[in-house]
């Protein structure tokens, strides 16, 4: 048992380390221009390695990401009795996470290095865009499983297209106020202020559903 828990630390570590080495050479020389032997040499690992650990750099660039899903659709799927799918996403919503809830300069210059580099890249941004499609699939299924909803009701896939839009544009938001040179903790008062914005909009027609 020892074993097994020291094996798994240790396959996190190199995890985190791949992971750590890939944003460093991603943000100083832009994620088309880096490749996986680059990532494998930084992190003193194979390539076969980073392989191992991540299909392919897009996965590497985005794996937090799978993080955020679990615990969206937790957010949503685990919401208390009476309270609507959209109370329950915009809870979710409120609440900054990540490297945007910092208000410390070094995270915060972090974050826009990450933004550019996404920006300038199209492999990344085609990615992204499957990432919320599967966002969306995952959280209309979890809608329509606990409304009942037949296999011809489109109302939880549309009701998920809708949060997850709405997810999308504050992401496209903040990307904009960061490479204008906005910073915490203005640009978190701004995202902010959008959020509400959107869920106020959307509770003029979602607000009671699935409660």
């Amino acid at each position: 048992m020892a074993t097994a828990g020291l094996r798994e630390r240790k396959k996190q570590q190199t995890r985190q380390e791949i992971f750590e080495a890939s944003q460093r050479l991603f943000a100083k020389h832009g994620f088309e221009a880096v490749t996986v032997a680059a990532i494998a040499r930084a992190a003193d690992v194979s390539a076969m390695t980073v392989f191992n650990y991540f299909p392919t750099k897009e996965d590497l660039f985005y794996s937090r990401l799978e993080a955020f899903e679990e615990e969206l659709l937790s957010a949503v799927h685990q919401r208390q009795p009476g309270e609507s799918a959209l109370a329950a996403f915009g809870r979710f919503m409120s609440v900054p996470r990540g490297l945007l809830a910092s208000e410390d300069p070094d995270v915060v210059e972090q974050l826009a290095a990450i933004v550019r580099v996404i920006a300038d890249s199209p492999s990344l941004l085609a990615r992204e865009q499957q990432i919320y499609a599967r966002y969306t699939a995952s959280l209309s299924a979890v809608l329509a499983e606990e409304s009942g909803a037949h296999t011809d009701d489109v109302r939880p896939w549309v009701i998920a297209n809708t949060l997850i839009g709405v997810h999308q544009a504050l992401v496209e938001y903040s990307r904009r106020e960061i490479l204008a040179g906005t910073r915490n903790p203005e640009l978190l008062r701004r995202v902010r202020r959008q959020t509400r914005r959107a869920l106020d909009l959307l509770a003029q027609g979602l607000g009671d559903w699935g409660a």
